[in-house]
């Protein structure tokens, strides 16, 4: 135990996901060690990410602007839509350069241990965007583990009565793994092997 503001740093830092006491300790004698001037830009940064980012008002991507930079992007192809759990899994399917349609971000999975039911996910929001009949495809892109599985099974469930192929992503990505950590050339091939949602 610190006293003052330097343990107040250490349990903020211990807030942020995946920095455990250690590791937040670490940091907090870095920055007590890094010059005033890197200190201030990073505190600028995140007081600017704060003021500046909000998320795009179709997919639910981050964004600065109203609509993110691919809902504007018009060679993106419209008859396909790929739902993903959160907006760091749109890069990760962006870096495999496989995917050229549009997104839908659901803000999280089905889990009811954690209280959250699609009520509390962005389900609602994707039903207008298919209701026009330019989505003729919706890949189910969740995460390969408990709550991604229910997430994906409901959708399927959901998105039956529509005319609308209903995909999942093939397997090559790891059960109870996060999309995120999927290296390009698993979740590429995983693109490439899509199935038919069950």
């Amino acid at each position: 135990m610190y006293e003052g503001v330097v343990q107040d740093l250490i349990d903020e830092l211990g807030r942020l996901p995946g920095v455990g006491p250690k590791s937040a300790q670490r940091i907090a004698f870095h920055l007590l060690q890094a010059d005033p001037a890197d200190v201030q830009r990073l505190s600028d940064v995140l007081v600017e990410v704060k003021r500046r980012v909000r998320f795009c008002t179709i997919c639910f991507n981050v964004s600065e602007d109203d609509q993110c930079r691919i809902c504007r992007d018009p060679r993106r192809d419209p008859t396909v839509l790929c739902v993903v759990e959160e907006y760091k899994d749109v890069v990760a399917i962006e870096r495999t350069r496989e995917y050229r349609g549009r997104y839908h971000v659901l803000g999280g999975a089905i889990s009811p241990i954690d209280g959250i039911g699609p009520d509390q996910l962005h389900i609602r929001e994707l039903m207008p965007r298919l209701a026009d009949g330019t989505v003729t495809e919706v890949i189910l892109a969740t995460d390969p583990n408990l709550e991604g599985e229910a997430t994906a099974t409901f959708l399927t469930r959901m998105l039956r009565s529509m005319e609308i192929t209903v995909s999942r992503l093939a397997s090559g990505l790891p059960v109870g793994g996060d999309l995120e950590y999927a290296d390009e050339v698993t979740l590429g091939r995983a693109f490439a092997g899509r199935r038919s949602a069950e």
